[in-house]
């Protein structure tokens, strides 16, 4: 069954009103069957519906969440919300995170009907700023950070609150930098500069469609980025032209002084 733009969008935009709504079985129900979570990039990945269950009871039911909307792309079958996440951890404390979320969805079969689900869910934040966050509200942040770890350790258990930990992990130092002269060298339309900083990395329109360095740097030449946001082995930023935004992420390999893959994800042409 063929989805349409909306029917993509829609899907992936409940995840959110239903995290604010807090509707525990709404936001579980969103998901398939062995979808998976990784909060953020780089965290150890939460599979299957009791997982999702967990992380729900563990980040979400107990606080509230809202959210700025800084835009929304679909390409393909994925859909990437740029957003501010904003959360109440209590009433003198609320953090605000830049963020991405990847919703990779698909059709997913219940008795005669086909209902659009998500099959993995990531999101892009930097925890290492986020507890930066915390430590400068002072002593009002200790309660909030020790209802958080005791429901952490009750829900997720200590190999899961270690799993969450590995999203600290800054995979090579200066990757952020590199990726964000990458960004200034494709914004300034400085070829020389983009292919000597893309190097051997693959790079995608999407997760399928090749693209060239030449055909990179004219989706991007001439725009400006903003919000670079490393997450594990990946740094996400915006790129808007023309009042148009795209979505760029670099992704390292095994060398963490290079990237292995670039994925662009925009829907209109500049």
């Amino acid at each position: 069954m063929a989805f349409t733009r909306v029917d993509l969008l829609s899907t992936a935009q409940r995840s959110l009103a239903a995290a604010g709504a807090h509707d525990r079985d709404g936001w579980i129900g969103l998901f398939t069957s062995d979808g998976t979570i990784e909060d953020p990039v780089g965290s150890r990945p939460h599979r299957g519906a009791a997982a999702i269950g967990k992380f729900y009871d563990t980040f979400i039911g107990p606080r509230a969440i809202s959210f700025r909307p800084d835009g929304d792309i679909v390409v393909d079958t994925t859909v990437i919300r740029d957003v501010e996440l904003i959360i109440a951890m209590s009433p003198t404390l609320t953090l605000r995170v830049p963020t991405f979320i990847r919703y990779d969805l698909r059709g997913d079969e219940r008795g005669d009907e086909t209902d659009l689900k998500v099959c993995a869910l990531s999101a892009y934040w930097e925890l290492p700023a986020m507890v930066a966050q915390f430590a400068r509200s002072g002593l009002s942040a200790v309660p909030s950070g020790i209802t958080l770890g005791r429901t952490m350790l009750t829900e997720q258990g200590l190999s899961g609150c270690v799993g969450f930990l590995r999203g600290f992990r800054r995979i090579g130092s200066g990757v952020k930098g590199r990726f964000t002269d990458l960004l200034d060298a494709a914004c300034k339309g400085d070829e020389l500069g983009l292919r000597r900083r893309v190097g051997d990395a693959a790079i995608t329109h999407g997760d399928r469609a090749p693209m060239t360095t030449s055909e990179l740097l004219k989706m991007l030449s001439g725009g400006s980025w903003a919000k670079a946001v490393q997450s594990g082995p990946s740094v996400a930023a915006r790129v808007e032209r023309a009042g148009r935004c795209r979505v760029l992420i670099g992704e390292t390999g095994p060398d963490p002084s290079s990237f292995s893959r670039l994925r662009l994800f925009g829907e209109a042409a500049f």
